[in-house]
């Protein structure tokens, strides 16, 4: 009797495969960045790592800064809708946003994907949206890994993380030790619920009908705030930054701001959106909805009053920010005034 011969191909890892991924990443790379004059070594794509010269760039006392993040459990909607080509975006949206928050400019980018079973159409399309993530963020994706775990992940499943390294100059480091009594707190608007909350989200939708417009708001990609918030650092017009994510508004907004100072604000001043209202609409009290969402708001940026009207002239009508908030002499870590306008 014939003895059938095991293999890595047999076990469902396809090396040949992700080969022709890696290729193709490296072709689109070099397509990405060749007209740009740039630090990055475009052959590097497929190597063991990954090499950046930061000596080129014009910097006074220059810091590092890294981060690392994934976008949850909104994968799971881009699976269920076949939407693959702005999940990428969310992914560096969620790093870059993280990173401007200490006023980096962020310098390049790496991605982990982890999938049961290879789909080379599925996985273009993601890796199509980070490199598009990663131009809006004017950052390079440089390397990254593609794992493929038959009998880890069912056939249809992935999972993404992503990394990110920017720089600052250390004089232009933003942080919560920057804010003074009376600066105002500014809410930029948010492009959709992100990629925060998708558990309960994906939970409401169990028992609820998902038509066309309904799943197009679910899967919008993330805002990327880079291009805005990096011209007001570079300007000196803000003391202090919010990325709101998970946790939502308030205890997102509470790690930016020193706890000699009191954090204040009104509630009714948020302009909710519309995803947020249906939400609500769902049986969610203002607390859940507070606690797990942005509510509409993206970012946040907390600068001193005289700044408000230049802060805007950055932005375009859509995402202008507005006063939600000050801070105080307080001797409150926070005050919260009025409710949420439904």
């Amino acid at each position: 009797m014939k003895k059938t011969q095991n293999s890595y191909k047999k076990s469902g890892v396809n090396i040949s495969l992700a080969n022709k991924l890696v290729n193709y990443i490296s072709n689109v790379s070099k397509k990405n960045v060749k007209k740009r004059n740039d630090s990055f070594n475009k052959e590097v794509i497929g190597g063991f790592g990954s090499l950046y010269d930061i000596s080129k760039l014009k910097i006074k006392d220059p810091v590092i800064v890294s981060c690392t993040d994934g976008v949850g459990t909104k994968i799971d909607l881009a699976n269920k809708f076949k939407k693959f080509d702005s999940i990428g975006i969310d992914l560096v949206a969620m790093c870059v946003n993280d990173l401007i928050v200490q006023g980096a400019m962020p310098l390049f980018f790496l991605d982990y994907i982890a999938v049961g079973k290879l789909d080379l159409n599925k996985t273009k399309k993601i890796i199509n949206g980070i490199f598009r993530g990663c131009k809006i963020s004017d950052c390079r994706l440089i390397g990254g890994e593609t794992a493929e775990m038959p009998g880890i992940y069912s056939t249809d499943k992935f999972d993404l993380a992503g990394f990110c390294v920017g720089i600052v100059s250390k004089k232009r480091i933003l942080n919560k030790y920057n804010v003074k009594n009376n600066d105002v707190v500014l809410a930029i608007p948010s492009n959709g619920i992100h990629s925060n909350g998708y558990s309960l989200v994906r939970s409401i939708l169990k028992k609820n009908k998902i038509d066309k417009k309904l799943k197009k708001e679910l899967i919008k990609p993330t805002k990327i705030y880079s291009n805005e918030i990096l011209k007001l650092v570079k300007k000196n017009l803000i003391n202090s930054a919010a990325h709101i994510t998970g946790g939502g508004l308030i205890e997102n907004l509470l790690r930016s701001v020193p706890k000699n100072l009191c954090l204040n604000i009104d509630l009714s001043k948020i302009k909710i959106g519309k995803i947020f209202k249906w939400l609500k609409n769902k049986g969610l009290s203002d607390t859940e909805m507070l606690n797990t969402f942005n509510c509409g708001v993206g970012f946040c940026v907390i600068a001193p009053k005289k700044n408000i009207k230049k802060i805007s002239k950055f932005f375009s009508k859509k995402y202008r920010p507005y006063v939600i908030g000050n801070i105080s002499n307080k001797r409150k870590k926070i005050e919260i005034k009025n409710y949420l306008q439904w």
